[in-house]
């Protein structure tokens, strides 16, 4: 048990807070993929040993959700004992593993001291290319996932710091730019152990059951200050749907449809009644939807602190297997952010009349992204952009609305310049 003063704990809290801050700025500065380094699409960060949340750095609030459900995607899979120092995993399974769809993959790495594992390193950053019949790996008339890319169904990458070269060879051979994707991969991978090596400092410098107090100290806090603020919330039950036009194939309408309870310390969305899940590619997943909740809820609750595991624990999300926001195997999910947008848009329609101070009207409703793609004229070299693009965001009750911006779910990103 540790006997840190408070002023030892505040200190430990802050540090943790700064090395997902820190493993964002080392990933932008070394990817491959402009809609990395430039468009900032992807989350970072660290979990205990069991998988909560601790911090995260993001350049997407809809991945909120994500990194937890990959570190325990692979304490499920795989044993304790089979878990190494030096390992790393893979992940972009959409069904599971806190997966959203192909693009998105999530590396996690374990991190040890004195043979004890005491927490995770983990990021989901969107690849430009990871295969699939279209470039850029989004397809708006797929009709199954095997036509959206490679899947990684959370496999070691890195066995005790020797990389898996089989994976990386089947990787290179399925995607159309492989220095891109390999050079994103790498650049994952060292901001896994930047990450590992500054948490290891802070425990070198005041010890392994003081930092790991802290870090308990830490999820406590964000859940007091998140049930603190539930105390300006109003409390009842409130509805909202909405829809969908149709999934790329020609079929739709799609009904999302949501009950928002709100009680004394507990929030609970539920998507029952939503539409089945869709033939084409605009179906999310549990991860996703997860997400979505959680990114709205920040925003309602605000509790004045960093997002971790701790301001989580109110949360409740109900919703059936199968439905447009929860797909199962083999469904498509190119465009997941279809379904996931109007997901968190449905709760704030709920809401806004009783928060009408924090919530805005509906926005653009998707992220619009686009794929530039084609063949070099003096080279034939084959060149590949995928960015999002903008649209307007609904007027709050005293204000109007924003024009030319990216989808409330895509936060701090920004558009890749022409240079």
């Amino acid at each position: 048990m540790s006997n840190a003063n408070p002023f030892t704990r505040e200190i430990i809290k802050n540090a943790l807070v700064a090395i997902g801050e820190e493993m964002f700025i080392a990933l932008k500065r070394t990817s491959m993929s402009p809609i990395i380094y430039e468009a900032l699409d992807y989350g970072i960060g660290l979990t205990d040993a069991t998988g909560q949340l601790i911090s995260q750095g993001n350049g997407i609030p809809g991945f909120i959700g994500t990194l937890d459900g990959a570190v325990r995607s692979v304490m499920e899979k795989f044993p304790l004992t089979d878990i190494l120092p030096g390992d790393m995993f893979i992940t972009n399974d959409p069904y599971g593993g806190g997966g959203t769809h192909l693009s998105d993959v999530s590396m996690i790495m374990p991190v040890f001291h004195n043979e004890r594992l005491i927490a995770w390193t983990a990021n989901k950053a969107h690849w430009t290319e990871v295969g699939g019949k279209d470039p850029g790996s989004f397809s708006s008339d797929a009709s199954e996932i095997y036509q959206e890319g490679l899947q990684f169904p959370t496999v070691r990458i890195y066995d005790r710091g020797r990389i898996n070269q089989a994976v990386v060879d089947i990787i290179a051979a399925n995607v159309r730019l492989p220095e891109m994707t390999l050079g994103d991969l790498h650049a994952c991978a060292a901001t896994l152990r930047v990450g590992e090596r500054r948490l290891l400092s802070i425990v070198a410098k005041y010890g392994e059951e003081t930092t790991l107090d802290a870090i308990e100290r830490l999820l406590e806090h964000g859940e007091a200050m998140t049930l603190a603020a539930f105390a300006g919330l109003p409390k009842g039950v409130f509805y909202a749907e909405d829809v969908i036009d149709e999934d790329g194939l020609g079929n739709g309408p799609f009904t999302v449809k949501v009950k928002v309870e709100i009680s004394e310390g507990r929030f609970v969305a539920d998507f029952t009644g939503s539409s089945l899940q869709a033939q084409g590619p605009i179906n999310n997943t549990l991860c996703g939807l997860q997400s979505a909740v959680r990114e709205v809820f920040m925003g309602v609750v605000r509790p004045g602190i960093a997002a971790n595991a701790g301001c989580f624990r109110p949360i409740e999300v109900i919703c059936p297997s199968g439905t447009i926001c929860t797909a199962q195997r083999p469904a498509p999910v190119s465009a997941y952010f279809e379904s996931m947008v109007a997901a968190a848009d449905v709760i704030r329609r709920a809401l806004a009349q009783v928060l009408p101070d924090r919530l805005i009207a509906g926005q653009l409703g998707s992220v619009c992204s686009m794929v530039l793609n084609g063949r070099n004229s003096i080279t034939n070299d084959e060149y590949l952009m995928v960015q999002p693009l903008v649209g307007g965001w609904g007027a709050g009750y005293d204000k109007d609305g924003e024009s030319g911006q990216f989808c409330v779910g895509n936060g701090e990103t920004s558009n890749i310049p022409v240079e």
